[in-house]
């Protein structure tokens, strides 16, 4: 079994805000590059991003956008619902908040037939626990709107306590986001702007799109995996068995990404379309067999998502990434810096 990595994560290294907010542009965020060959980790800003890649190589772009995800619950409580993932029979997981020093904390009461209202007039009823004392199976009823519109007039975007006040729904979007149904921001595609994207193209390097809709993240507890809806198109399929033939990387947009490619390879790496909800958790022991290389942001101690990024790295370069990002005061979160696992 892949050994979880694990340190301290100070306070100091949370990013609070935007960097908007704190003056830089979104494609000035720091950049830890590891070459996954060499072992060499160098500094950059995520402007370089162009001149780190070459031409052929593939970038894998989430095109999920973000929705307002968290709902108040009206009577009074201050309780929270955080609408996760819908699933293949319309219902949907979620999971229950607590207020807790301006922001919320998981709340483990309900009962299965627990009915809340909440803001609008709609209700959430509970069915059955999916992981215990965390997410439930639940019926939203929304009257006449769909979940996604009844979200867009009542719902905000999901914030957690390091980050110190609401942030309007485009804080939480990329220049990727054009297919809402993420209660999280797919954060690795946030330093894009259209001024890198161009000189990606230029440069010949390639993007293609897929949908992985991400639910809530699990900071508080390490649980079985929950379904997530994706799709890989057949032009996405097509680009990533032509650059692999070609020698050309392909290098993931976050692990968002990883999880849909590698839903739909064979054991060969050979990609084909497809789409539905996947469940797939990428490990050392499993390996990557599509991708080979990752852009993501920097995660907590002992996260679920670490175990990906094992398997590109390994566990020694992945720990000697994060003590050089801990040392050189790198920022965490989805307002953070970002990490670059190259081949």
């Amino acid at each position: 079994m892949t050994t979880m990595l694990d340190f301290a994560l100070r306070p100091d290294l949370e990013a609070h805000e935007p960097p908007e907010a704190r003056g830089l542009a979104r494609d000035q965020v720091r950049m830890l590059v590891a070459r996954l060959g060499s072992g060499e980790i160098s500094h950059h800003r995520f402007l370089d991003l162009p001149d780190l890649l070459a031409p052929g190589d593939l970038l894998l772009v989430n095109t999920s956008a973000t929705i307002p995800a968290a709902l108040s619950i009206s009577d009074g409580s201050g309780l929270v619902v955080h609408l996760s993932t819908e699933l293949p029979d319309g219902a949907w997981l979620v999971e229950l908040r607590k207020p807790r020093g301006g922001a919320t904390a998981p709340y483990s009461g309900g009962e299965p037939g627990q009915i809340y209202a909440i803001d609008g007039g709609g209700t959430v009823r509970l069915r059955e626990q999916y992981s215990l004392g965390r997410l439930w199976v639940a019926t939203i009823d929304t009257g006449r709107q769909s979940v996604a519109e009844y979200l867009l007039r009542h719902g905000r975007p999901i914030r957690y306590a390091y980050v110190g006040h609401d942030w309007p729904l485009e804080a939480y979007r990329s220049v990727f986001s054009v297919d809402p149904g993420s209660a999280e921001m797919p954060s690795a595609s946030r330093p894009f702007t259209d001024a890198v994207v161009t000189q990606l193209v230029t440069r010949g390097i390639l993007l293609a799109p897929v949908i992985l809709h991400t639910g809530v993240a699990s900071p508080e507890s390490h649980e079985r995996p929950y379904p997530e809806r994706y799709s890989v198109p057949e032009a996405t399929a097509r680009i990533v068995n032509t650059t692999r033939a070609a020698g050309g990387h392909v290098i993931a947009v976050g692990t968002t990404p990883v999880r849909a490619i590698e839903s739909v390879a064979d054991s060969g790496g050979r990609v084909e379309a497809g789409s539905g909800w996947t469940d797939l958790v990428i490990t050392q022991e499993r390996g990557v067999r599509a991708v080979d290389g990752l852009l993501t942001g920097f995660h907590e101690p002992k996260a679920s998502h670490l175990q990906m990024l094992a398997a590109f790295a390994g566990h020694d370069l992945l720990q000697r990434c994060y003590r050089s990002a801990i040392d050189a005061g790198y920022l965490w979160h989805e307002f953070g810096d970002v990490n670059l696992l190259l081949p």
